[in-house]
Parts: C-alpha cells; sequence; structure tokens
C-alpha cells in the first residue's frame, strides 16, 4: 500500500470526527436519515457505472465510504462498534468463506466457489439459504439475488433450453388468464417476469443493468423527437403516431 493510501483514511476519520462535532447537519444525523441517502448514493454508482464514467464512479465511491465511515462514527458514539471493527469483521468473512485461498480446500471454479459461500453461511447460523437477500431490494434486484442464493445449493434448471421452455410456458399461462379475464393476470405476468430474470441470469445479462439501459436510450430517443418536433414548430399533441414514427426511425439511428 503506498504512502497516500496510508494517510487518505486516518484524513477521512479525522474530517468525520470533526464534521460530527461540529457541523449543525452532520451532528443531527442517525442512522436512520442516512439510510435513505445512502440508498440514492448507491444509485447514483450504478448510474456512473452504466455510464462508464471513471471520474463519476470515483466520487460516487467517496460517498459510499463517507456514509459507511459515518455509520460507525454514529455506533462509536453509542459504544456499539467502532470503524476497525467493521473492517475487521469483514477480513474474518471473507477469510472464512474462502476457504480455498485460507485453507485446503480445492474448487473448480467459480460456480463452486458460489456454493461453498452459501453453505458455509448456513453453517454459521443463517437459518434460511434466501434469509441474505433484503426485503427493500427492488423486486427485480430481488428475483436475480433469490435465483443466485438457491443456485449456490444446486436449485436450479440445468441448461438455458429448459429456461426459455418456462418463460414461454408462463406466456402462455398468462395470455390464458387475460383471455378469460381472470383475477390471476398479475400473478401471472409476475411468474413470467421471474422466468425472464431467471433467463437473464443464464445468459449472463444483469436484468436491472439492460432495462436501464433501455430506458436511458428511450428517453434519448423520445427526448430526439421532441426536439425535431418543436424545431418543426409543431405540437406532439397534433400530430398523429405515424407522422411521430418517421421521426422515430430518425431517433433510432441516433441512439442505437
Amino acid at each position: 500500500m503506498n504512502t497516500k493510501s496510508n494517510t487518505s483514511f486516518p484524513r477521512l476519520l479525522s474530517i468525520m470526527d470533526e464534521l460530527r462535532e461540529k457541523c449543525p447537519w452532520d451532528k443531527k444525523q442517525t442512522l436512520e436519515s442516512l439510510s435513505y441517502l445512502t440508498i440514492e448514493e448507491t444509485y447514483e454508482l450504478i448510474d456512473a457505472i452504466l455510464e462508464n464514467n471513471m471520474d463519476d464512479i470515483k466520487g460516487e465511491l467517496g460517498d459510499l465510504l463517507l456514509h459507511i465511515v459515518f455509520y460507525a462514527k454514529i455506533a462509536s458514539e453509542k459504544k456499539a462498534f467502532t470503524i476497525d471493527d467493521v473492517i475487521n469483521t469483514v477480513c474474518d468473512k471473507l477469510i472464512e468463506r474462502h476457504p480455498h485461498i485460507y485453507g485446503n480446500v480445492v474448487v473448480s471454479g467459480e460456480e463452486e466457489v458460489k456454493a461453498n459461500w452459501e453453505k458455509i453461511k448456513l453453517k454459521s447460523g443463517k437459518k434460511s439459504v434466501l434469509s441474505g437477500v433484503p426485503k427493500s431490494l427492488p423486486s427485480m434486484v430481488k428475483a436475480t439475488r433469490i435465483q443466485e442464493k438457491v443456485k449456490g445449493v444446486g436449485f436450479d434448471w440445468e441448461n438455458v433450453s429448459q429456461v426459455i421452455d418456462k418463460v414461454k410456458e408462463e406466456l402462455d399461462e398468462l395470455q390464458n388468464e387475460l383471455n378469460n379475464k381472470s383475477n390471476k393476470i398479475e400473478a401471472e405476468f409476475g411468474d413470467l417476469l421471474f422466468s425472464l430474470i431467471n433467463y437473464a441470469r443464464f445468459i449472463g445479462v444483469d436484468p436491472e443493468s439492460a432495462l436501464e439501459r433501455t430506458n436511458k436510450k428511450f428517453i434519448g430517443r423520445f427526448n430526439f423527437l421532441e426536439d425535431e418536433v418543436k424545431s418543426n414548430g409543431k405540437d406532439l399533441l397534433n400530430m398523429t403516431l405515424k407522422e411521430m414514427d418517421s421521426i422515430w426511425e430518425d431517433a433510432k439511428k441516433e441512439f442505437p
């Protein structure tokens, strides 16, 4: 570790101590009041990653690190734990859950590492494989984590063709409920989404990132459409869908 990194973390801790003592806003914060801001900072980091903006990634990582230090500072004031306890806890966890590095366990690859990770967690007191999935996660992220967790103990499809068949099956079931105008439409739509997320996992696509990229692409195209309409002195509300589609084709070239 270089000299700069040896001094930067103590510097952050010192600034945190000073802010907590002297700044009215920082003095007022609690674990609860910070939690919502942490979620916001996490999403800002994800945005920066999707944009592949390394300067923004650096900044957002700093913001998240500040939050971790802030939480630890508040906890230390409560005599609960310190930032050193936080760091040592994660170090101990990493050593325990990587017996193929710090022990004599032999693994064949990434998947076996994940499987061992879940087994170790169960042995260390976790009551369920799924107990580590936060309840507050967005539904799409939660579905992905659920599927990854159960895969770790061998509960998974054998190949991607089975997943495709399941997607088709769920789509047929949804269509059937739509045809019957039943009260199970929402449930079947949820099953279809869950199976699509499973498919994304099998083909190595993060569904949350994929959907967000499509969101950004659509926003770019629609903003292009709005600008073109405005520059032509027209109003979207007075245009036909065919007229808008013509400009939309140009927008697709600008935002492929």
